[in-house]
């Protein structure tokens, strides 16, 4: 009888458009988000609709926080052709609205080689010169330089700018993000070029003529704090100076952050 019965509901089951549990087929999801190297790789299932396909990449993106500011993004939307503008929508959103620093679309998806965004260590790649006399980092990440920087001589990148020895004056710092000197700054500097007003400066002997960040300028140096090691931010629209080891900024930071 239950046997007979069992037949039945499934017969009145299949009437009534219900499938059984058995036959429902798991479904996919129509972003996956996966951390390779120093960046990230988000595969989409191009069968979805966009609008799902946005919906998704901006709530997983969200959850990422400051993880996403200038990272390496690929897109994978597998081995198949002509989703170009969907990629190049999804390159648009990550750029405007969590500050990505590249957007990549993934060739071949069989190779995991494609999937490595290792950072490009070669100065020749990635860094311009011009008679000796300066700088230029086309990259959007930190722009990390050792040695005396001479007078003349300019260093101007979009990212951070870390400079292990002495900035002479007549010299020239221009960063995007923040800017640290582990050495003697005697020279004009700007962090967060153009509008950053949450870039901060800092150098272990801190004697700059002038300083801006973002959009405040400041002219005037507190002489007490010359030779020691300063950190300097906006605050009240106003820069101001503080002794590193006194203030111990960093220290408030519950866990490391990506500068």
């Amino acid at each position: 009888m239950w046997l007979k019965n069992n037949k039945m509901n499934k017969h009145n089951e299949m009437e009534l458009g219900i499938v059984p549990n058995e036959a429902v087929a798991p479904s996919i999801p129509s972003v996956k988000l996966k951390g390779v190297g120093d960046g990230f790789l988000v595969t989409i299932n191009p069968a979805v609709p966009e609008e799902e396909i946005y919906k998704e990449v901006s709530e997983l993106f969200e959850r990422l926080k400051n993880l996403a500011v200038n990272s390496k993004v690929v897109i994978d939307v597998g081995n198949v052709e002509g989703y170009d503008d969907l990629v190049n929508n999804i390159k648009l959103l990550l750029k405007s609205k969590f500050d990505v620093g590249s957007v990549t679309k993934a060739h071949d998806k069989n190779s995991t080689s494609n999937y490595q965004l290792n950072k490009q260590n070669s100065v020749d790649n990635n860094l311009r010169t011009n008679n000796n006399k300066g700088w230029i980092s086309d990259r959007s990440d930190a722009l990390i330089l050792t040695g005396r920087v001479r007078s003349g001589q300019k260093i101007d990148t979009k990212g951070h700018l870390i400079i292990a020895g002495n900035v002479n004056p007549g010299a020239e710092l221009t960063a995007g993000g923040n800017i640290i000197v582990l050495g003697s700054l005697l020279a004009p500097v700007y962090a967060g070029y153009p509008d950053d007003d949450e870039a901060f400066v800092m150098a272990l002997d801190f004697r700059p003529p002038n300083i801006q960040i973002g959009g405040v300028v400041s002219m005037e140096i507190n002489s007490e704090l010359s030779g020691k090691i300063v950190y300097a931010t906006v605050k009240d629209n106003k820069i101001i100076t503080e002794d590193y080891i006194k203030t111990q900024p960093f220290g408030k930071i519950p866990w490391p952050t990506i500068m």
